[in-house]
């Protein structure tokens, strides 16, 4: 009888799971997801405690990853959301983004899809290009902040019976012998023996793996650093274009620097919200599928590709948010109108502002003391590009939150296959710097869970 094969996924998000459910019904082997958040359940009732008990941890680790209380967005358009067209060719990236928009349509995604009435959409691109900006269309299902966790936890169900899930376990190296993967160990000294790996750390786990990857000696490509604000403007400037588009993706770039400026995240009467990444807060977005605000919030973000001999774009986003953190206690709010006249906004200006924060506990304040020149020049040029595109989001009560920082993952040397140079030891999703939102993330979970079970099929490794 030939020996059963070990797998271990690192890491339970869209990508871990993806892979894990590719590998459910391969025949002869063991999976092992090992994840250092909470199982599925234990984040819904951290979720939905009072505010006062709740663990800000366990919002972005654990089962389904920092996308389980994300918006909920399913970018269908290979343009967006990832690196998979750097390894696939653009037809091979389509097919496997609609397979995997069909499996997350299975455990329940919502059957509508914006941004499909190209008419619509074109004419959106018309208005952005009159305004200096760049539009790209994409299709989008909107799952909502609520539902997005009950469709994981469909997820979670349907892992065969060969696949393991072990929460609450924190690998802390991988082990490596002879040029090949061998398995992996725990903080607490657990050891997990596995012919093959799939590193899919999430963003929670993203220097982690860089400082792994430095240890293993792999080599990498750090990738852009985006930093901004978010924006909250009142929904009715926005919903011309978020009926038709849900989310518009528009690039600008600014006169001063020539900085890439976009906005991204976009939520229709949504809120705004924190996020604690290891200590450090910084601003997010969301929207529901059962409740609406008068609100409507996007980011705008500057990227900035750092050149010799900085290498480490994710420590430079920490920075400005510790420090918009140390002013602010938290999250910085400011009016448009008044970082424009170089004062902070008080609580009585922004009280007196038709814009009503959904977000109470940030501090009115003054981003300029919090954000460098060119990244605020910027973002005001944008935004008075973007006030010609939907007039209104220019406006002086328009508020502005910060500091918002994305941090993508160093990528290392991957093949075709995201395999590293590290015999049968891959890497998927946001965490490896492969992917930036769920669906790309998904599909990288689902192409290597499945080279690995062709492999095992063919007696490789």
């Amino acid at each position: 009888m030939p020996r059963q094969r070990e797998v271990v996924i690192v890491g339970a998000g869209p990508a871990g799971i993806f892979a894990g459910l590719a590998l459910s019904d391969v025949p002869g082997v063991r999976v092992r997801i090992v994840e250092k958040g909470p199982d599925i359940d234990a984040r819904l009732a951290n979720a939905r405690a009072k505010k006062e008990a709740r663990d800000p941890r366990w919002l972005l680790c654990g089962w389904g990853g920092a996308g389980s209380f994300s918006d909920g967005k399913l970018t269908l358009s290979p343009e967006v959301g990832g690196q998979l067209s750097s390894y696939l060719s653009s037809k091979q990236v389509g097919a496997l983004l609609q397979e995997v928009d069909r499996m997350w349509l299975r455990f329940g995604a919502p059957q509508e899809v914006y941004g499909g009435d190209e008419d619509a959409m074109a004419e959106l691109a018309r208005r952005a290009a009159r305004a200096d900006l760049e539009f790209v269309g994409t299709r989008i299902r909107h799952m909502g902040t609520d539902r997005c966790p009950v469709v994981l936890r469909e997820m979670r169900g349907a892992l065969g019976e060969n696949v393991e899930v072990h929460a609450n376990e924190a690998v802390a190296r991988i082990q490596v012998s002879k040029g090949a993967v061998t398995g992996v160990e725990t903080a607490e000294g657990t050891r997990y023996r596995a012919d093959y790996v799939i590193i899919a750390p999430g963003r929670e786990g993203s220097q982690w793996f860089m400082e792994e990857g430095a240890r293993l000696g792999l080599g990498r490509a750090d990738n852009p650093v985006d930093v901004g604000v978010r924006v909250e403007v009142p929904a009715e400037v926005m919903a011309e274009v978020t009926e038709t588009a849900y989310e518009s993706k528009l690039i600008f770039y600014s006169q001063s620097f020539d900085d890439r400026v976009r906005t991204f995240c976009m939520c229709p009467y949504g809120e705004v919200v924190t996020e604690e990444n290891e200590g450090v807060i910084t601003v997010n977005g969301h929207s529901y599928a059962g409740e609406r605000t008068a609100n409507t919030n996007f980011a705008l973000l500057v990227s900035t590709r750092f050149t010799e001999p900085f290498h480490d774009p994710i420590g430079y986003g920490r920075y400005l948010a510790r420090l918009a953190n140390l002013i602010s206690d938290g999250v910085i709010c400011q009016r448009l109108g008044d970082l424009r006249s170089g004062r902070r906004s008080t609580s009585e200006r922004i009280a007196r502002g038709l814009v009503r924060p959904t977000l109470a506990s940030a501090t009115p304040g003054d981003l300029s003391f919090a954000l460098p020149y060119r990244y605020l020049s910027s973002i005001l040029q944008a935004l008075e590009a973007l006030d010609q595109f939907a007039p209104g989001i220019g406006s002086r009560h328009t508020l502005l939150y910060g500091v918002e920082v994305k941090f993508y993952s160093a990528r290392p040397h991957l093949t075709a296959k995201l395999e590293t140079e590290v015999a049968n030891l891959f890497a998927v999703g946001d965490g490896a710097g492969v992917t930036r939102g769920l669906v790309q993330a998904s599909a990288s979970g689902l192409l290597v869970g499945r080279e690995v079970g062709r492999r095992i099929a063919a007696g490789e490794g």
